[in-house]
């Protein structure tokens, strides 16, 4: 189960939503999609279109590649960074995992449909079945969890019957949960009335997803839960739980050192089933950023001020950058701009 908390005005958590649904169907796996704000089919139309040419995929390492060396090259500049470790920029640019995906496409009809697509759109439902009220939560979250738990015992996910035809895996997408949309209030108050509908919905959720070959993305618009507890409680039901933090409207949008990236990925919980500890990432600085056909995560670096201005600068104007760096940055990138210093 993978928590997914929405940038502010949900553009990169819709794209990264599209991305899992997109492998999904590159690797064959049927999909379920639900949402109340858009139809799924609209969802499943606008989906990016894969890059399966390998040629293409080589072309993008050489030119990661070229741009690490460049930056060690102009690091030898300054003495201070000859001893440090070399990083990479992008953990995956040399290994084959995944597909890549071309943004500025949309994947071709033929082949959205050629895996078994399940959809749940909750405006056509509310028309179909009366209101209704079931495991004592909201009745929208009841109708999304009876069609899930029906798709997977009728298509043969349920990993506790016997497998009658080869084996596959479900994807489960689920649009902006939590919102005003699904007929929830944890986004309009401190204090909703039925506080506990979400996280009974996850627990639900999750026992289905344990006893079935599936795996679910979940969006949240995180950002309007204004009670804590509830967003800890949700932290708490989900196996994985990332963040999109995007600089639209905000300073960094405009602040020189971020020029490079669109927002920051903070990664909160990582997954350790059947495990009591989970693999910890090297480095916790993340950022995303959209180019003209990709969308790339990799790990945040600041650019080194080597201007003999810096040394002039007074220590108000120091403590300024120090500050706006820590909002953004981990220790380890903080200290790397001292030393300039």
């Amino acid at each position: 189960l993978v928590f997914t908390e929405e940038d502010k005005y949900d553009i990169y958590s819709n794209l990264l939503f599209k991305y899992f649904l997109a492998e999904g169907i590159v690797c064959g796996h049927d999909l379920f999609v639900a949402s109340a704000k858009e139809h799924p089919d609209n969802i499943l139309k606008e989906l990016p279109a894969p890059l399966l040419d390998d040629t293409y995929r080589k072309e993008l390492g050489d030119e990661a590649a070229a741009k690490s060396e460049d930056f060690q090259d102009s690091m030898k500049i300054a003495w201070r960074y000859q001893n440090l470790p070399k990083m990479e920029a992008s953990p995956t640019t040399y290994t084959k995992f995944g597909h890549y995906y071309d943004v500025s496409k949309k994947m071709s009809p033929e082949l959205c449909q050629s895996v078994k697509r399940h959809s749940f759109y909750l405006h056509e439902e509310l028309s179909l079945e009366p209101k209704m009220k079931t495991w004592n939560m909201n009745s929208d979250y009841a109708r999304l969890l009876q069609s899930i738990q029906r798709i997977i015992s009728q298509e043969g996910f349920d990993g506790s019957d016997a497998q009658k035809k080869q084996r596959n895996v479900l994807r489960i997408g689920i649009q902006s949960l939590g919102s005003v949309l699904w007929g929830d209030d944890v986004c309009c108050s401190g204090t909703p009335e039925d506080a506990h509908s979400l996280t009974k919905f996850l627990y639900v959720l999750r026992g289905l997803l344990r006893k079935s070959l599936s795996a679910c993305i979940i969006t949240v618009p995180a950002h309007l839960i204004q009670n804590k507890a509830i967003m800890e409680r949700v932290t708490n039901l989900s196996d994985m739980v990332v963040g999109l933090e995007s600089f639209i409207g905000s300073e960094r949008e405009t602040n020189p050192l971020y020029k490079d990236y669109h927002g920051l990925v903070h990664v909160h919980q990582i997954p350790r089933l059947n495990s009591l500890i989970c693999d910890v990432s090297d480095t916790k600085d993340l950022a995303f950023r959209l180019k003209r056909k990709l969308f790339t995560i990799e790990r945040l670096h600041l650019p080194p001020d080597l201007s003999d201005t810096v040394s002039r600068a007074s220590k108000q104007d120091l403590a300024g950058s120090a500050k706006l760096l820590s909002s953004g940055c981990g220790a380890m990138a903080i200290g790397k701009k001292h030393l300039d210093f």
